[in-house]
């Protein structure tokens, strides 16, 4: 609709705004904002957060249908963001990303994320995930065989994993297993390739951890948390590991999406209760150093 037109006002329920009307939709009522500049620039303005279905999909389609190629994207996000992009495709898929809806892992008693400011990395010298921040962030996204290069250079790639998410089958699969997550099997690095995530071994941990590469993979951008999680190891008792990660989205010449998780270690793990027969092993070593 028209700015400017009866509808819009009615939508708006003020028949004689004395503020910047437009704007005020875009911000709180879930309008999107399109317009021409000079046959040669589109621009969308929007707040995704607020942002239902059918807009989005009316904006598409006026996207799609257009002969401008260039699209400048402005979105509201604590302050307001602004992108611009010489492909229509490229413009409805990002528009898709950015109002994708944010994941919220539901509560669980042994598995606890912790979100953090992705922003903060950057700042943060002492911390290895910067470099990884710093590699997406300057490489557009965009996914090249230097990254693997990048990460043995740095130390990375032990604790790092990778995995496809593609559009229609939407179920994350392993395309890398580094060798420094312990409690998984010494062998899984290499038959758990081409597994999907939730068929890890401790499966409660598996449905839950896919759910975030899903959403990485949905919206595009970058998530970077705390994670107190009690994994099974080995089909024995769950043992509480703590440590920070940084999940990456990184686009590819195909249609894949591939996500980098990225972890460090914040403590070490507590050790798991012992069963009855280690029990009674300690019992007689007690015994013998006291005898």
């Amino acid at each position: 609709m028209l700015e400017d037109s009866a509808e819009f006002l009615a939508e708006l329920g003020d028949p004689d705004p004395d503020y910047d009307a437009a704007l005020f939709a875009v911000k709180n009522l879930g309008f999107i904002r399109f317009q021409f500049f000079d046959d040669s620039l589109i621009e969308i303005e929007l707040h995704p957060q607020n942002v239902k279905l059918p807009a989005l999909l009316a904006v598409q389609q006026q996207v799609l249908s257009s002969r401008v190629k260039l699209c400048r994207i402005r979105y509201f996000d604590a302050s307001w963001q602004s992108e611009i992009t010489a492909s229509l495709e490229g413009a409805v898929s990002r528009l898709s990303e950015l109002c994708a809806p944010a994941f919220a892992p539901p509560p669980s008693q042994k598995f606890v994320v912790e979100p953090r400011d992705y922003s903060t990395l950057f700042n943060d010298y002492e911390n290895p995930l910067r470099l990884m921040a710093q590699k997406w962030r300057m490489s557009f996204g965009n996914f090249t065989p230097s990254l693997i290069s990048f990460a043995i250079e740095h130390q990375l790639l032990s604790r790092m994993m990778i995995a496809g998410v593609k559009p229609h089958s939407r179920d994350p699969v392993f395309r890398f297993i580094g060798d420094g997550f312990d409690w998984l099997a010494n062998d899984y690095q290499f038959y758990g390739i081409g597994e999907r995530i939730e068929n890890l071994p401790d499966k409660d941990y598996g449905a839950w951890v896919t759910n975030f590469y899903k959403s990485v993979a949905d919206t595009g951008q970058p998530r970077y948390d705390q994670v107190t999680a009690a994994i099974e190891v080995s089909r024995s008792i769950p043992r509480p590991y703590c440590y920070e990660r940084l999940l990456l989205p990184w686009k590819t010449p195909s249609e894949e999406i591939l996500v980098t998780l990225s972890s460090r270690r914040m403590v070490e793990e507590i050790p798991a209760e012992p069963t009855a027969s280690e029990k009674e092993g300690l019992v007689v070593s007690i015994s013998a150093k006291s005898s």
